[in-house]
């Protein structure tokens, strides 16, 4: 679970902003907390407002650039590819920072790092409590030591263990953080009693989800579908509560030779399924577009399949099958929701996702995120978005603490606020206000009489 996260120096971030997920002092919708894991409770859904460049997805884009440091690392060498905020000339100069605080594996973290394009200046990470803080590790460029591993260390009684992690952490380079290290270079088989560093780097792989408007969802799962009873029934239960008009749901075997797919890209696919390194993976998955080809082995040849719909056909048995490239955009967006929301459900993730209303009706993107809320009681996952959609603020579905707002100052900064700050009535109905531009997150329109050419 995220608790909050703080950005500065990033894209249209210049001083320091913190996005908080934790409860402020109101008492209703109480299911919407999580139960208190070392004095810290935090909100299960929050929705980011704001007009266009604001900044909602550059603190999208601020959280991602953080988990692929961790995940995926920098090239040696190579700087550090981000861009500072460019509208004050001191932010060249200055450094970039960027923080989570967490909830994983039943412990409280913060972790952190702060950067240039050359090198991780300064990179820590904590156990947080209500009152306490406990140092894991901490690595500050202008210190001597340059790493403190003093709390990991005095866990360890083997010698070798300990050489090992101070090994690691000497070699760790400048422009690459400690984390990464730890993820890449077989730490975990070499010392014992890091749990707290797998810990943070198994959050930022399996739990957190940054899902950008493009993006496609577990796709893997359509897949699944043909060998998972249980699994397809709740898909096509979603896709009857959504009113889609789908029946059902197949796979349906093709012609690889007929796929709209570069031929060089479907023998290199079928190379790496054909060899030995493939044996774990069950199938390559090829998107165009809103048509899903998924390519398995069977029998050592190569089996092609398109994910299709079924649509019931008057005065007739058998249905009608659709590629779901005749589908509509909404639809295609709700299919690609529906293995979210399965996931959601599951527990233990935390979705971050711009621009989920995109080709959705505002009455179902209302409804996913109450869905979501109603059927998530005794659950631990987040729901976090960044939206136009104002049909979603309001109290009778969000607290006050869910709702924030994202506005540029008058330097072209991106600052963040949120309800619980102004004071409102909990029975008041607050779209029209933010419409009207109490809470400054709309777009400022300009006067159309200096418009002077089409004034003529």
């Amino acid at each position: 679970m995220l608790i909050r996260f703080s950005v500065e120096n990033f894209l249209s971030f210049s001083d320091r902003q913190k996005f908080s997920m934790l409860p402020g002092k109101g008492s209703l919708k109480a299911d919407h907390k999580t139960s208190k894991l070392n004095g810290i409770s935090v909100l299960k859904t929050a929705v980011l407002f704001g007009a266009n460049a604001s900044g909602k997805s550059n603190l999208i884009k601020a959280i991602d650039f953080g988990k692929k440091m961790v995940l995926r690392g920098n090239k040696p060498e190579k700087p550090i590819d981000y861009q500072k905020f460019r509208l004050d000339k001191q932010s060249n100069i200055n450094d970039s920072r960027i923080e989570y605080e967490i909830q994983h594996k039943g412990k409280n973290y913060a972790y952190g790092f702060i950067f240039n394009n050359e090198l991780i200046k300064e990179e820590w990470l904590y156990e947080i409590g209500a009152k306490k803080e406990i140092k894991i590790f901490e690595r500050n460029f202008s210190n001597k030591e340059l790493f403190d591993l003093n709390y990991i260390l005095q866990k360890l009684k083997k010698e070798e263990e300990k050489q090992f992690l101070r090994f690691i952490a000497k070699g760790t380079p400048n422009n690459q953080l400690f984390l990464t290290e730890i993820r890449t270079r077989k730490v975990r088989e070499n010392v014992s009693k890091i749990d707290d560093l797998l810990n943070v780097i198994d959050w930022f792989q399996n739990s957190l989800k940054v899902i950008f408007p493009d993006d496609k969802y577990n796709e893997g799962l359509k897949f699944e579908l043909k060998q998972d009873v249980e699994l397809l029934t709740t898909f096509e239960e979603f896709l009857s509560y959504f009113d889609t008009g789908i029946d059902g749901v197949c796979l349906e075997k093709v012609d690889s030779e007929n796929i709209d797919i570069p031929k060089p890209l479907l023998e290199k696919i079928r190379e790496d399924l054909l060899s030995k390194k493939s044996e774990n993976i069950r199938a390559s998955i090829i998107s165009k577009g809103n048509t899903t080809y998924f390519l398995s082995v069977k029998n050592n040849d190569i089996v092609t399949e398109k994910f299709m719909t079924k649509h019931k056909v008057k005065n007739a048995n058998n249905p009608e099958k659709f590629d779901t490239s005749n589908e509509s955009d909404g639809t295609n967006r709700i299919m690609d929701f529906i293995p979210l929301l399965m996931d959601l459900l599951k527990g233990d993730n935390v979705f971050i996702i711009d621009e989920m209303e995109r080709s959705l009706h505002p009455n179902l993107i209302y409804d996913l995120l109450d869905l979501f809320l109603s059927k998530s009681t005794g659950i631990n996952s987040q729901l976090i978005l960044a939206s136009h959609e104002s049909s979603l603020l309001t109290q009778k579905l969000l607290r006050k603490d869910e709702i924030w707002f994202a506005v540029k100052d008058n330097y072209g900064a991106s600052r963040l606020h949120s309800l619980e700050e102004y004071n409102v009535r909990f029975d008041k109905e607050i779209r029209k206000d933010y419409l009207l531009g109490r809470f400054k997150a709309i777009p400022r329109i300009g006067n159309r009489n200096k418009l002077t050419v089409i004034n003529k």
